[in-house]
Protein backbone atom coordinates (compact mmCIF):
# COMPACT_ATOMS: atom_id res chain seq x y z
CA UNK A 1 0.00 0.00 0.00
CA UNK A 2 1.56 3.20 -1.51
CA UNK A 3 0.46 6.58 -2.21
CA UNK A 4 -0.04 7.88 -6.07
CA UNK A 5 3.48 9.44 -5.63
CA UNK A 6 5.24 5.88 -4.35
CA UNK A 7 2.82 4.06 -6.63
CA UNK A 8 3.95 5.93 -9.83
CA UNK A 9 7.34 5.96 -9.49
CA UNK A 10 7.30 2.63 -8.20
CA UNK A 11 5.46 1.39 -11.46
CA UNK A 12 7.87 3.39 -14.05
CA UNK A 13 11.04 2.09 -11.74
CA UNK A 14 9.27 -1.11 -12.71
CA UNK A 15 9.56 -0.83 -16.25
CA UNK A 16 13.17 0.67 -16.54
CA UNK A 17 14.24 -2.07 -14.85
CA UNK A 18 12.62 -4.81 -17.08
CA UNK A 19 13.89 -2.65 -20.00
CA UNK A 20 17.84 -2.94 -18.70
CA UNK A 21 17.09 -6.54 -18.58
CA UNK A 22 15.90 -6.99 -22.22
CA UNK A 23 19.06 -5.36 -23.09
CA UNK A 24 21.15 -7.26 -20.52
CA UNK A 25 24.25 -9.26 -21.94
CA UNK A 26 23.86 -8.83 -25.52
CA UNK A 27 26.59 -8.04 -28.04
CA UNK A 28 27.28 -4.92 -30.05
CA UNK A 29 25.95 -6.41 -33.04
CA UNK A 30 22.70 -8.22 -31.29
CA UNK A 31 21.74 -4.74 -29.63
CA UNK A 32 22.08 -2.92 -33.32
CA UNK A 33 19.98 -5.65 -34.93
CA UNK A 34 16.88 -4.19 -36.63
CA UNK A 35 13.37 -5.97 -36.34
CA UNK A 36 12.04 -7.01 -39.37
CA UNK A 37 11.64 -4.05 -42.62
CA UNK A 38 10.51 -1.38 -43.24
CA UNK A 39 10.92 -0.95 -38.88
CA UNK A 40 14.92 0.37 -38.08
CA UNK A 41 13.90 -0.24 -34.64
CA UNK A 42 16.38 -2.06 -32.79
CA UNK A 43 17.32 -2.50 -28.82
CA UNK A 44 20.08 -0.36 -29.12
CA UNK A 45 17.33 2.11 -31.14
CA UNK A 46 15.15 1.77 -28.00
CA UNK A 47 17.98 2.80 -25.49
CA UNK A 48 18.73 6.17 -27.42
CA UNK A 49 15.32 6.62 -27.80
CA UNK A 50 14.21 5.99 -24.37
CA UNK A 51 17.11 8.55 -23.33
CA UNK A 52 15.97 11.44 -25.00
CA UNK A 53 12.58 10.89 -23.39
CA UNK A 54 13.62 10.73 -20.19
CA UNK A 55 15.92 13.81 -21.18
CA UNK A 56 13.06 15.66 -22.82
CA UNK A 57 9.92 15.61 -20.48
CA UNK A 58 12.00 15.39 -17.10
CA UNK A 59 15.20 18.18 -18.00
CA UNK A 60 13.83 20.37 -20.85
CA UNK A 61 10.15 19.67 -19.65
CA UNK A 62 9.63 19.35 -16.13
CA UNK A 63 12.68 21.37 -14.70
CA UNK A 64 12.76 23.61 -17.28
CA UNK A 65 16.44 23.39 -18.66
CA UNK A 66 17.57 24.37 -22.25
CA UNK A 67 18.90 20.99 -23.48
CA UNK A 68 17.93 19.59 -26.71
CA UNK A 69 17.46 15.89 -27.15
CA UNK A 70 20.84 13.99 -28.01
CA UNK A 71 20.29 11.50 -30.93
CA UNK A 72 17.73 13.15 -33.20
CA UNK A 73 16.43 16.36 -34.80
CA UNK A 74 13.95 18.43 -36.77
CA UNK A 75 16.29 16.95 -39.77
CA UNK A 76 16.27 13.65 -38.53
CA UNK A 77 13.84 13.15 -36.46
CA UNK A 78 14.30 9.34 -36.55
CA UNK A 79 17.85 9.42 -35.44
CA UNK A 80 17.79 7.99 -32.06
CA UNK A 81 16.19 4.57 -34.14
CA UNK A 82 18.02 5.09 -37.39
CA UNK A 83 21.72 6.05 -36.60
CA UNK A 84 22.70 3.01 -34.51
CA UNK A 85 25.00 1.24 -36.81
CA UNK A 86 28.17 3.12 -35.84
CA UNK A 87 26.63 3.85 -32.37
CA UNK A 88 28.40 2.40 -28.97
CA UNK A 89 25.95 0.51 -26.78
CA UNK A 90 28.04 1.50 -23.99
CA UNK A 91 28.15 4.89 -24.45
CA UNK A 92 24.74 5.11 -24.77
CA UNK A 93 23.54 2.79 -22.33
CA UNK A 94 25.15 5.05 -19.39
CA UNK A 95 23.54 7.61 -21.26
CA UNK A 96 20.30 6.14 -20.62
CA UNK A 97 21.41 5.47 -16.58
CA UNK A 98 22.49 9.02 -16.39
CA UNK A 99 19.22 10.59 -17.56
CA UNK A 100 16.97 7.77 -15.39
CA UNK A 101 19.23 9.12 -12.44
CA UNK A 102 18.80 12.69 -13.46
CA UNK A 103 14.90 11.99 -14.01
CA UNK A 104 14.49 10.79 -10.41
CA UNK A 105 16.44 14.39 -8.97
CA UNK A 106 13.78 15.85 -10.88
CA UNK A 107 10.67 14.29 -9.86
CA UNK A 108 12.24 14.21 -6.50
CA UNK A 109 12.51 18.25 -6.35
CA UNK A 110 8.65 18.61 -7.42
CA UNK A 111 5.43 17.81 -6.71
CA UNK A 112 2.87 15.65 -8.76
CA UNK A 113 0.81 18.78 -8.84
CA UNK A 114 3.37 21.16 -10.35
CA UNK A 115 3.06 22.34 -14.00
CA UNK A 116 5.13 23.53 -17.05
CA UNK A 117 4.07 24.99 -20.43
CA UNK A 118 4.92 21.84 -23.14
CA UNK A 119 5.51 23.03 -26.92
CA UNK A 120 2.54 20.87 -27.93
CA UNK A 121 0.31 20.17 -25.26
CA UNK A 122 0.37 23.23 -23.38
CA UNK A 123 -0.10 23.12 -19.65
CA UNK A 124 1.05 19.47 -18.44
CA UNK A 125 1.32 18.42 -14.85
CA UNK A 126 4.36 16.27 -13.60
CA UNK A 127 1.45 13.52 -12.83
CA UNK A 128 1.16 13.52 -16.50
CA UNK A 129 4.46 13.01 -17.04
CA UNK A 130 4.86 10.10 -15.15
CA UNK A 131 1.77 8.33 -16.18
CA UNK A 132 2.89 9.15 -19.91
CA UNK A 133 6.53 7.57 -19.05
CA UNK A 134 4.98 4.23 -17.75
CA UNK A 135 3.19 3.80 -20.64
CA UNK A 136 6.58 5.10 -22.91
CA UNK A 137 8.44 2.14 -21.17
CA UNK A 138 5.44 -0.44 -21.05
CA UNK A 139 4.84 0.11 -24.85
CA UNK A 140 8.73 -0.42 -25.62
CA UNK A 141 9.37 -2.96 -23.06
CA UNK A 142 6.96 -5.22 -25.40
CA UNK A 143 8.81 -4.08 -28.61
CA UNK A 144 11.90 -5.00 -27.17
CA UNK A 145 10.46 -8.78 -25.72
CA UNK A 146 9.66 -9.25 -29.31
CA UNK A 147 13.04 -8.25 -30.49
CA UNK A 148 14.67 -10.01 -27.83
CA UNK A 149 13.17 -13.09 -28.55
CA UNK A 150 14.28 -13.07 -32.48
CA UNK A 151 17.53 -12.85 -31.21
CA UNK A 152 17.84 -15.07 -28.74
CA UNK A 153 14.99 -16.39 -28.02
CA UNK A 154 14.72 -15.03 -24.12
CA UNK A 155 11.52 -14.30 -23.45
CA UNK A 156 9.68 -12.80 -20.31
CA UNK A 157 9.32 -9.55 -17.92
Amino acid sequence: MADERATLAGFLDYHRTTFAQKVAGLSTEQLRRRSVEPSSMSLLGMVRHLADVERGWWQAGVAGEDVAPRYYDDTNPDGDFDDVDDADPAVDLAELATQQDLARAVLAAHSLDDTFEHRRQGTTSVRWVLVHLVEEYARHNGHADLLRERIDGATGE
